[in-house]
């Protein structure tokens, strides 16, 4: 298992997820298990309580597939302008902590740092906006320009492909299992997962991975 406390010394590339990783899921969390339950069931009559029932199971079904992570899949598949409501909380869009002050420092060594997210071209953009996260990095990989989820090995893949990065040299930190997972399976050296990704939820444990509440504990 990876040692969090000694990774960032002996990787050449680091990989780091945005949502739940750098920046606080507690938007995103908020945006998809709050706000669109509430405007889904405004739009079709309904309860908050039925809406959510119906919302959630649809998610469920979907989680791992890259249109879990496409607002054209759900804005159509709602009638919603899903990223419109984004739009309309962005002032929730924040870094978790210590994330900002980590990005500073690590952006100035010669690592290769590599923004590598499911996230949606749009919704990146949107929290690029708000935070100017990828402003840190040297690349930025979004699964909806690769046509792959992380939880696919063809992302992989492809990544390899476009980077040429050294495998066991590399770290990853992602706050989603199945996503570690896979790129455990596709040969990632060092692997550590957020602890805590929304500020607003407690931390939560989960064997089989190392893991720190924040990015900034592996400067230490």
């Amino acid at each position: 298992m990876t040692d969090p406390q000694t990774a960032l010394a002996n990787c050449n590339t680091l990989m780091l997820d945005m949502d739940g990783t750098v920046l606080d899921l507690a938007f995103d969390n908020y945006v998809w298990k709050e706000l669109i339950p509430s405007e889904f069931a405004k739009l079709h009559g309904m309860t908050s309580e039925a809406a959510r029932k119906q919302l959630f199971a649809h998610y469920r079904s979907m989680q791992g597939k890259l249109d879990w992570y496409c607002l054209d899949h759900w804005s159509e598949r709602l009638g919603l302008d899903i990223l419109a409501l984004h739009r309309t909380v962005n002032h929730r869009i924040g870094f978790l902590p210590g994330a900002r002050q980590f990005l500073e420092a690590v952006s100035q060594t010669d690592l290769r740092l590599l923004l590598v997210t499911n996230s949606h071209p749009d919704t990146l953009a949107l929290k690029s906006e708000v935070t100017g996260v990828t402003g840190f990095f040297d690349a930025t990989y979004s699964a909806h320009d690769i046509g792959h989820a992380k939880e696919d090995q063809s992302f992989w893949h492809a990544l390899l492909e476009a980077e040429g990065f050294e495998r066991k040299r590399t770290l990853f930190v992602d706050d989603t299992i199945p996503v570690l997972r896979s790129a455990a399976d596709f040969g990632i050296g060092m692997l550590v997962r957020i602890a805590r990704p929304d500020t607003t939820a407690l931390r939560r444990d989960a064997p089989g991975f190392a893991d720190v509440e924040s990015v900034a504990e592996l400067l230490r």
